[in-house]
């Protein structure tokens, strides 16, 4: 499975963040040189130093908005395929510090894209970006890749804008004949590893560790959750695609939950306490403007890519439980990880 890693180089940028780390242990069981670019971690503990297999000559720590040095990590690996993953990804820090999220979020992809751009290397590029760039009505049908892109708080906006200036390069910039590049819209992610800040899963752990109220913002709001192995296997699977040079996977494609697998969040706090235990709710409305319906349509992905989720939602939720009281009990997360990656496998199988 996923064979086309094997002893080739690759480079996943984002690879300290929560789902750049388990892609990148991920690649690393498969036999993959993955080199990473990323900032340092920024919470504590975090899922890269509980999974850490790097060295120095692999992990490259650096801005990659900054001039030079997507460049630099680029050439230092000499990578025939790269999972974009650096990002800033939090709605509510976009508010805080939207400049930032631009400069992470567009400009790091196009510093990205221009270092691809004059690479002898690269064969593969998969760019992933979110759910959120679609401008949404709040419609009940799940988005297509074909729907209108959009975003009004400053994290959906920046990454609407990466879709533009993913889809300017491919169409006028980057030779076709050399490499091949798509995005990937992923929908909300689950699972071990995850501290953020304002993200549901890390807040009822925190909530759980500390006794105190679970504050939640938007209790209806429902959102495609899935298991971040999910997502992981469908970067891989486009991967492949685009690396054995199918010029028709060029583009962009959705990674959603199947049919009604999209739930509320209010059901997502209660699935875990049934998996473990549930702290108290205490409903905290915001002023800031968070969509309340939301869902993917992954019709082209389950039909050119053969993918689909592995787990149900409620699988992933149970599983993302596992791991936390796992972690909660001194275990080895790293070979627990992997556990759970070869259990994801075997679903695929």
């Amino acid at each position: 499975m996923f064979d086309y890693v094997r002893g080739n180089k690759v480079l996943v940028t984002g690879h300290t963040g929560f789902c750049g780390s388990w892609l990148s242990l991920w690649l690393n069981k498969l036999g993959a040189d993955v080199h990473g670019l990323s900032l340092a971690p920024y919470t504590t503990p975090n899922m890269h130093s509980l999974v850490d297999f790097w060295t120095d000559k692999n992990s490259h720590i650096g801005d990659i908005s900054s001039p030079g040095v997507v460049k630099a990590a680029l050439d230092a690996s000499g990578a025939e395929i790269i999972y974009h993953l650096a990002a800033q990804p939090l709605v509510r820090q976009s508010y805080h510090d939207p400049l930032e999220t631009y400069r992470s979020n567009v400009i790091g992809t196009a510093e990205l894209l221009e270092a691809v751009r004059h690479s002898d290397t690269v064969k593969a590029v998969v760019l992933v970006t979110t759910d959120k760039v679609y401008h949404n009505n709040e419609w009940i049908h799940p988005y297509r890749e074909s729907d209108r892109l959009g975003g009004k708080d400053p994290y959906s906006a920046s990454k609407a804008a990466c879709e533009l200036v993913i889809h300017s390069y491919l169409d006028t910039i980057l030779d076709k004949e050399k490499v091949l590049c798509a995005s990937a819209r992923g929908g909300n992610i689950i699972g071990g590893g995850d501290w953020s800040t304002d993200r549901l899963i890390p807040d009822i752990v925190r909530a759980l560790e500390t006794d105190k109220p679970l504050e939640i913002r938007n209790p209806a709001a429902t959102r495609p959750w899935q298991h971040v192995l999910a997502l992981c296997h469908g970067y891989l699977s486009l991967g492949e695609k685009l690396y054995n040079g199918d010029k028709t996977m060029s583009g962009s494609w959705n990674f959603g939950p199947i049919g009604d697998m999209a739930i509320t969040t209010l059901q997502i706090v209660d699935a875990f306490g049934e998996h473990w235990k549930k702290p108290p709710v205490d409903i905290q409305g915001s002023p800031l403007h968070e969509a309340q319906l939301l869902a993917l349509d992954s019709t082209k992905a389950r039909h050119f890519l053969k993918w689909g989720p592995a787990w149900s939602t409620d699988e992933g939720i149970a599983k993302t439980v596992e791991w936390y009281k796992a972690h909660s009990e001194g275990k080895d997360m790293k070979a627990f990880s992997m556990q759970q990656i070869e259990a994801y496998q075997a679903g695929i199988c």
